[in-house]
Parts: structure tokens; C-alpha cells; sequence
């Protein structure tokens, strides 16, 4: 009977819960599986630094983990592996090249991807977006050659992208659906104010805009067409947001809903299989108990821990405050918490002066806070949400008091 465990995924998550099983001394066997070909990587230099750098090997520099790593630390790395099926009634699973794994566990970290548009002129060469290594190359080529870059959606991929491609020297757009970029996830005067300073650097953002479609000449794109406006375009980037890589779990019978469900202890509807990082839908104290999928590093890594935990013995369970973190050229923006259902905001300090925090309340109940180059703050709002802590609003907006003295 297999004992070891099989990880399906080699993003954060799955090289972090290996790293983490070894380092609680698990001593049985560990089959990490890539369906990339490069060795596992760092992700969020992608959209900044790694555009900006023409070298040939830059991709070595954003290694998780040296090459040496995999083998001291007996972790048996499979890199172009991609599962095509489970059988969890076997506990077995099938790679693309007809290779059969037996496992004694299984997590699956799968990640997500980006989403598609599923509008005229999709295909065209030139409509790109950015998830991968092998995306991130293309980008970086196709950059070196164009001059007018759109890109598709206000997120952070799409402004960390937009703001890279500015830098570059590019003409860039970006088009938004909603009234404001961001609208999700940061408060209106961090979309307010993060809109203005890509504004200043020169790059246009249209708001409430929908894209119609995709012109192109020769096979290549070269406008973006929204209600009558026609954008020229010879790069598109689309960032309009991501899929839960599930499909695999769903054809093996596991529980899917936006995601793979979890419990707390990172478990699936099958005892032995968990799931973990962007794939898995779990219950957050802080979305009020809904079910959420969390796309973050350190999410990813949190629950890689408790994974960990679990297989060696200990009755860890997920709790940790959600954070993010997106660098937008001089923009650092930091946040805390989830502003899901809040009903009222309290800034703390002065947009003007490119240095602010927004506190956002549920009634008097504080549940996020977003950080503009404010990175004490922020540190700080985490460990005020992990432990409870709601400051009066009074106290907040009085840059005067000290929020060390506020923790428990």
C-alpha cells in the first residue's frame, strides 16, 4: 500500500507544502508534479521586474527553490506532468504519458487560470494574457516590438502590467467595466487615488467600458472596439480575473463549487485528498463564514502549512487573516482582511500626500484595511484584525494616536 503523498501542482502552494512537510521531518515519500516545464517559479515578478529585463536565463532568478533543493530534501520532482485523471477509489492517479502514481495522500494544488474572452477577434495573434513563465516571455517579446498596448480589466494584474508597459515607454489603455478600478477589493478613495497617479504617468483608464470585440489585420490584432470607440492595439492583455483549475477533482467525483471544497483542515469530500491555494473553496472567518476562494501567495502558503500540520500529526485548522499585496510602479498597495459587506470607510492620513491607510468597517466591527505606501500600518492592521481588535473610527482618523498601543 502506498504511504507517501503525490502533489499535483507546482505553484506556491504545492513546492510550499512540500518544503513544509520535510521541515516536520514526514518521512515518507513525496511526488510533486508540474505540468510546466520550467522548475517551479516565483509568480509576481512576472507582471514588474521580469518584463522590464531582457536577459535570456531571467528566469532562473525566479526559482522557488534552487534544482539541489528537490533532491536533498528527497522530493521527487516531475516537471511537463500532467495528470489527466484520478481514481480515488484506487488512490491512483494517470499522467498524460500513460504513467500510473499510486499515492497514500493526495493534495491538489492545481492553481487557477486566467480567464477568457469569449468575443470576436479572441484568437487573434497579439491577445495575450499572463499567468505563466511561458506567457510572461511572450509578453516580454511582443513588448520590445509594439507601441500601443491595451489592456483588458482594472485589477492588479491589469494595472501591474499597465503601469510595467508605461515604464517601457508604451501608449497604454486600459478599459474597465466598472465605475471604478479595483471596485472588489480596495475602498473607492484607494480606486480614486491609485486611478489619478496611473493618470498622471500617462495612462489613459476608461471606466464603465465593455469590450465588443477584437479587429485585427493579417491575423493580428489591431484595435479594441467598446460602444463605438475604436482603440488602436498591437498588443491586447486581458486580465479579467481567474478560473479554479477543478476540473480533474470534478471528474474523480470530489465536491466543486467555484473550487474544490475544503474543510478547515484543507480536506475534500475524500478523506485522504486535500486541496489547497487558489483551487480550494474554503469557509473564512473573515467573509463571514461564506465560502471564498482566495488567490494569494500567502494564502497558498498558509494552507500548504496546515496541510503540512495535519499529515504530521497536529490538529491545525485554517485561520489566518488574508493579505495581498500589488506594486503598481511607486504605488505600493498592501491589504488586510476582506471588505466584503463593509458599511462604512475611515481614511487614516492624506491621499495628497501619497502616504494613506482605509479602515473598513461592518457597522463598528473592523474587517479590512488597504495601505498606500504605508507598509508599518499595514503590518500593524494584521495583527488588529487577528486579534479582534476594532478601534474606535474616532481613533483612527486621528493620525496622532498610536496603533501600537491599540494591540492586545
Amino acid at each position: 500500500m502506498k504511504t507517501g503523498i503525490v502533489i499535483v501542482g507546482a505553484g506556491h502552494g504545492g513546492c510550499s507544502l512540500a518544503a513544509a512537510l520535510r521541515a516536520s521531518n514526514y518521512a515518507g515519500d513525496i511526488t510533486l508534479l508540474s505540468e510546466e516545464a520550467d522548475y517551479p517559479y516565483h509568480r509576481p515578478p512576472l507582471s514588474k521586474a521580469f518584463m522590464c529585463s531582457g536577459e535570456a536565463n531571467d528566469g532562473d532568478r525566479l526559482l522557488l527553490q534552487h534544482e539541489s533543493f528537490y533532491r536533498d530534501n528527497r522530493i521527487d520532482l516531475k516537471l511537463d506532468a500532467r495528470v489527466a485523471a484520478i481514481d480515488v477509489a484506487s488512490s491512483c492517479l494517470t499522467l498524460a504519458s500513460g504513467e500510473r502514481l499510486a499515492y497514500g495522500h493526495l493534495a491538489l494544488a492545481t492553481g487557477s487560470r486566467a480567464r477568457s474572452l469569449s468575443i470576436p477577434g479572441s484568437d487573434l495573434q497579439g491577445v495575450e494574457v499572463l499567468r505563466t513563465l511561458v506567457h510572461a516571455r511572450r509578453l516580454r517579446e511582443r513588448l520590445e516590438n509594439c507601441q500601443n498596448v491595451v489592456v483588458v480589466g482594472g485589477g492588479f494584474i491589469g494595472l501591474e502590467v499597465a503601469a510595467t508597459a508605461r515604464k517601457l515607454g508604451k501608449e497604454v489603455r486600459v478599459l474597465e467595466t466598472a465605475e471604478r478600478i479595483l471596485q472588489r477589493s480596495v475602498a473607492p478613495v484607494t480606486s480614486e487615488y491609485i486611478t489619478g497617479q496611473h493618470r498622471a504617468k500617462g495612462i489613459a483608464i476608461e471606466l464603465n467600458t465593455c469590450v465588443e470585440a477584437f479587429a485585427g489585420s493579417n491575423g493580428r490584432v489591431t484595435a479594441v472596439t467598446c460602444a463605438g470607440q475604436h482603440w488602436p492595439a498591437d498588443l491586447v492583455i486581458v486580465g479579467a480575473g481567474a478560473m479554479p483549475n477543478s476540473e480533474l477533482a470534478e471528474a474523480a467525483g470530489i465536491a466543486c463549487a467555484n473550487g474544490i471544497l475544503v474543510d478547515a483542515q484543507m480536506r475534500t469530500s475524500v478523506p485522504n485528498v486535500f486541496a489547497l491555494g487558489d483551487c480550494a473553496a474554503h469557509e473564512n472567518a473573515y467573509a463571514g463564514k461564506e465560502r471564498i476562494r482566495l488567490e494569494s501567495i500567502q494564502n497558498a502558503n498558509d494552507q500548504a502549512r496546515v496541510v503540512s500540520q495535519v499529515l504530521t500529526g497536529n490538529e491545525s485548522r485554517y485561520h489566518s487573516v488574508p493579505w495581498f499585496w500589488s506594486d503598481q510602479g511607486d504605488i505600493k498597495l498592501q491589504m488586510a482582511g476582506l471588505s466584503i459587506g463593509r458599511t462604512e470607510c475611515v481614511t487614516r492620513g492624506d491621499p495628497q500626500q501619497g502616504r494613506f491607510s482605509v479602515f473598513h468597517y461592518r457597522d463598528d466591527t473592523l474587517i479590512a484595511v488597504d495601505s498606500i505606501n504605508q507598509p508599518l500600518e499595514h503590518i500593524l492592521s494584521r495583527k488588529l484584525l487577528a486579534q479582534g481588535i476594532s478601534p474606535a473610527k474616532t481613533v483612527i482618523a486621528d493620525t496622532a494616536a498610536d496603533l501600537k498601543q491599540l494591540l492586545g
